[in-house]
């Protein structure tokens, strides 16, 4: 529901930003923007949230860097964070859309948007479908072989001379991005006791920001170098190889079967020896 609601801001939002820029003038833009954050933040502070005190203690540099820690010695969350990272990394061919858009498929501002939107309409439809069916079985082999298809969808995209294959291809995209997504924060969650939840988040919310903007940055250089066609093709088989890849290194994440099954013991150590 969560990615839900994302998806569809993210469709609507900007549709709703340009008819409002047409319509009235810029200044209004900002101050409808301004008037819904004032409301979000109503309902934020509409919210009942139940308080449970602990006593305080003081916080050292070993609490500081405990996300870092717990994230590098758990095989399955390191796995999953990991795998994502180079796998945006690599197949960040969203940000070449206006070439792609002007120089290859020769089409106009209507066109880029319809290729800026591919990707959120198919994750929004893929996430309602996870909504209603959520993954029961094989959660692990669903991981890698979504990013398997992110991969293959980046390169039919870097091939595609035909506006409506590249629509539909960006559309695969984010449909599968969207059920790596659900997994991934799913595992991440769970496999994660709820004392050390905060720190391992925001572990993860670093790996986010940096495979995004990392991944833009990637994707510009690479098209300075060999032009955007041959960056978007060695970007997807980057993203192959690394699914490969990770398949051979993180064996725990394909066994996954049921993202619960992740769930650590009752009274296991945070931090967990290294098996032999």
């Amino acid at each position: 529901m969560s990615s839900s609601a994302f998806q569809v801001a993210t469709i609507v939002g900007p549709a709703t930003g340009g008819l409002l820029y047409a319509a009235i003038h810029p200044t209004g833009v900002y101050a409808v923007c301004a008037r819904l954050l004032l409301l979000g933040v109503l309902f934020l502070a509409l919210m009942k949230i139940r308080v449970v005190k602990q006593a305080p203690k003081a916080t050292t540099w070993k609490d500081l860097i405990g996300g870092v820690t717990y994230v590098f010695r758990n095989r399955v969350i390191l796995g999953c964070i990991s795998l994502d990272l180079f796998a945006v990394l690599l197949g960040g061919a969203v940000a070449l859309l206006p070439i792609f858009a002007e120089d290859i498929l020769h089409t106009g501002p209507w066109g880029l948007g319809l290729l800026r939107s591919a990707p959120a309409v198919g994750a929004f439809v893929v996430a309602v479908i996870l909504a209603n069916r959520p993954i029961q079985q094989r959660a692990g082999i669903y991981l890698f072989a979504c990013v398997a298809i992110f991969g293959l969808a980046t390169i039919v995209f870097g091939l595609s001379r035909n506006l409506a294959l590249s629509v539909l291809a960006l559309a695969v995209l984010g449909g599968s991005d969207m059920v790596t997504v659900v997994i991934r924060l799913s595992v991440v969650q769970l496999a994660t006791p709820p004392e050390m939840r905060g720190r391992v988040s925001a572990v993860n919310m670093v790996f986010i920001g940096a495979s995004n903007e990392l991944g833009e940055f990637e994707s510009g250089v690479t098209a300075a170098w060999w032009g955007p066609v041959a960056a978007v093709l060695v970007g997807g088989a980057g993203t192959l190889a690394v699914t490969l890849l990770w398949l051979w290194l993180f064996p725990e994440l394909r066994r996954i079967r049921r993202v619960e099954d992740v769930l650590p013991p009752a009274g296991a150590p945070l931090v967990q020896a290294p098996q032999p």
